[in-house]
């Protein structure tokens, strides 16, 4: 269970940092979930950066599950 968090939390994780690479290069589309959908346009970089944080928390916080 420990792996499938860590895993789940990297997931998120990169998808925070693809999306941020999107709106500040351009690049990274295909990638970026937050970037593919329509109705998030306006507020791509704030979703982004949401995701890196929760990425983050998520893999933090596998730490503390116990195996």
């Amino acid at each position: 269970m420990k792996k499938f968090v860590e895993t789940a939390g990297f997931i998120v994780f990169v998808q925070g940092a693809a999306g941020l690479l999107h709106e500040w290069t351009g690049w990274f589309r295909l990638w970026a979930v937050a970037a593919r959908l329509d109705f998030l346009d306006d507020y791509g970089l704030f979703v982004s950066i949401v995701l890196v944080v929760t990425g983050g928390a998520v893999m933090i916080a596998a730490d503390s599950i116990r195996s």
